[in-house]
């Protein structure tokens, strides 16, 4: 068999069927699916659609139906394997060999695949048994529920040395099957095979089509040699040709979700339980070529989705590198930026659906990303310096290899460099100089904006030096509003958690209400459920907000409310949180709001914690909608638009003056830091 079966699936995967059809169809988007006139047969009303995530086109005129291969061989009367061939070329793949003993190793794929999902059973059944209990805690611990653990198929390795060797031999599975799976570690110098998972919890890696042909495992023990441990490469895995969750994603980018790349297994499936189920990883490596090609056959601009520490950073600028000379009309990639010191997990843990959503809408583009790296920090006061970086950015440009992505890159930074250093405007206003319908180039929702922590203008500073407000650069530049691009220009906003690119200070308000819990626990017996859904910006708030839940839910503080607010403190002590406990009382600057100190009466306690959640509630609930309205001011200066944002400021400001009312809120020596 010249052609087998994993070679034409793995064919039909790379190339879906629009694109194919549409070298000789015209297409329209039309809900899930593609139609136009059909190409059998002259018609004035399209009756011919194309399904790309079934793999189909059917022609309701003619009756035609089939994939990519019998598209080219009905339209150009190829022959099936003169269509193949073709189809290859398309899609950059080399063709098999043809050899006698195709067949013969496409039959032991066949075989490899149900030893893995024989393994992937075993797993399984060890995690919800005695021996995975400690998985479960471990599993608890990242808020991965048992239906979670089901949908993803995870398991637990024990830590015997043959206990999936037993299982799968009992199973008349051969041992010399279980090494070339990558199942078992063995050798000429291994005398006896054991298993190559051992105390881990297992994390099934499935082909586009679901099949699984590979596992990640995550150790359980501290001082494991590797934290995470992948299958190594077999027939079926090669590691970087695929993408963990790739099915679903698939599915999911079809259907319109964006498709967001995180670094790691728990990342992924952190995101997907907070609605975005077209998240995918990497598997143990830095984004490859053939990962890029995958990405872009489901979305034209994936997410790439990084910590926002300097690891993070240059993750992102070599995935920018590569990404670089492969950049087709239509395809590209954004570049998300997390909180420092937060991963996926942790933000969707603390945050929520609307944590992640902020940090999504603030994705920047590439070329944002290219031009924020070149000149980070960077000083242009000399006309050499200045030349130097236009070579740079030249360079750049010219390694494009699509000749109309690289003119319009070079126009976009020429336009860039024009702005910094020629006779055109000074101010970015956050475009830097691409055409993005007005919107500001680091601003979240515009076009594609969102490495800015500070989110302020690069504008050329002294002795042209540029500096700006993204994270790639330092802050500059007064924060003004003006027609013209967008940029953030409210204080309240440009440090809130809505613009979840910086670490900021813990506010008064958030402090108070973490403080009112601690010394009146009682609260906590009738407001636990209101307690749980606050959205605290800060994430030391968060994590201690359910420090402080789970020592309530311990049950053993008795006495009255004295020794039950020291009982808390204690076990928040015990626990780690003396450093977070410090901070709270460093936050709270003045003594003045009585009702969340020790020994407030509990009317007092309930009025002043009730005030502090409707305030608290209402100051994010504006924040949202100033972070909209100054969005629409950025895309259209209109009066209507300017109208809105004064009265959503006016509205904060009323915020202000109640909380004045609030005994202390007022002093001038504690106002609050609008970090939430």
């Amino acid at each position: 068999m010249r052609f087998t079966p994993q070679f034409l699936d793995d064919l039909r995967a790379r190339l879906p069927v629009s694109e194919v059809v549409s070298k000789r169809v015209k297409l329209k988007k039309a809900g899930r699916e593609w139609k136009g006139l059909s190409p059998f047969q002259q018609e004035k009303s399209p009756s011919f659609f194309v399904n790309d995530e079934k793999g189909f086109y059917h022609d309701f005129s003619s009756g035609k139906h089939g994939d990519i291969i019998n598209f080219v061989m009905e339209t150009d009367g190829a022959s099936f394997v003169e269509a193949v061939e073709r189809l290859a070329q398309m899609a950059g793949v080399a063709l098999p060999a043809a050899t006698p003993d195709a067949a013969r190793h496409e039959q032991r794929r066949k075989t490899l695949y149900d030893v893995m999902d024989l393994a992937a059973k075993f797993f399984a059944e060890t995690l919800v048994g005695r021996e995975g209990a400690r998985a479960r805690g471990y599993l608890a611990d990242r808020g991965i529920t048992p239906a979670v653990q089901l949908q993803f198929r995870m398991g637990f390795a024990s830590e015997d040395r043959f206990a999936l060797k037993e299982y799968l031999g009992a199973a008349g599975v051969p041992v010399p099957d279980m090494v070339e799976a990558g199942l078992l570690i063995g050798g000429e110098d291994i005398p006896v095979p054991y298993d190559r998972f051992r105390d881990r919890v297992m994390f099934p890696i499935s082909d586009v089509r679901g099949r699984i042909i590979a596992f990640g495992g995550r150790a359980l023990k501290k001082d494991a040699p590797a934290k995470y441990l992948n299958s190594p490469e077999t027939p079926l895995f090669h590691k970087g040709d695929n993408l963990y969750n790739l099915p679903m994603a698939r599915k999911a980018a079809h259907d319109g979700a964006s498709l967001v790349v995180v670094e790691g297994y728990v990342d992924v499936i952190a995101m997907v339980g907070v609605g975005f189920p077209g998240a995918v990883a990497p598997l143990g490596t830095a984004l490859t070529e053939n990962q890029l090609q995958l990405l872009w056959k489901m979305a034209d601009e994936p997410i790439l989705c990084f910590d926002g520490d300097k690891a993070g950073q240059k993750a992102a600028w070599r995935a920018a590198e590569l990404a670089l000379p492969h950049l087709k009309p239509g395809k590209s990639l954004r570049f998300a930026l997390l909180p420092e010191g937060q991963d996926p997990d942790d933000l969707a843990r603390s945050g929520g659906r609307a944590a992640i959503e902020d940090v999504m809408a603030a994705a920047g583009t590439l070329s944002d990303l290219i031009w924020a790296r070149e000149i980070a920090g960077g000083s242009f006061a000399t006309p050499e310096r200045r030349a130097a970086l236009e070579a740079r950015i030249n360079e750049l440009s010219n390694g494009i290899r699509d000749d109309v992505v690289k003119k319009y890159y070079r126009q976009d930074m020429t336009e860039r460099l024009q702005r910094a250093f020629g006779t055109g405007p000074k101010n970015y206003g956050g475009n830097y100089g691409g055409n993005n319908g007005g919107r500001g180039g680091f601003q979240p929702g515009g076009g594609g904006g969102g490495f800015a922590r500070s989110p302020r203008p690069f504008t050329p500073g002294p002795a042209g030096r540029i500096s700006g407000g993204g994270r790639f650069g330092a802050n500059a530049g007064p924060q003004t509003i003006q027609r013209g691009p967008y940029q953030v220009v409210s204080p309240q906003l440009a440090t809130s958690s809505i613009m979840r690119g910086q670490r900021s200070a813990i506010s008064r308000r958030e402090a108070l209400i973490v403080q009112s819990l601690i010394n009146h626990p009682w609260l906590l017996h009738d407001r636990l459920e209101e307690v749980a859904a606050l959205e605290l910006a800060h994430p030391e708030m968060h994590r201690l907000r359910a420090a402080i839940i789970a020592a309530f839910a311990h049950e053993h503080h008795h006495g009255d409310e004295a020794e039950q607010s020291e009982q808390m403190r204690s076990d928040l002590v015990k626990a780690g949180y003396s450093e977070q406990l410090q901070h709270v009382e460093q936050a709270v600057t003045t003594q003045a709001v009585w009702a969340a100190r020790p020994g407030a009466a509990r009317e007092d306690v309930l009025s002043t914690w009730t005030q502090l959640v409707a305030l608290h509630r209402q100051w994010h609930s504006l924040l949202r909608e100033l972070k909209d309205a100054e969005l629409a001011l950025g895309a259209e200066a209109s009066e209507t638009n300017y109208g809105w944002l004064r009265d959503v400021k006016a509205r904060l400001a009323e915020v202000d003056g109640i909380e004045a009312l609030i005994e202390g809120f007022g002093e001038s020596s504690g106002r609050f830091q609008r970090s939430s």
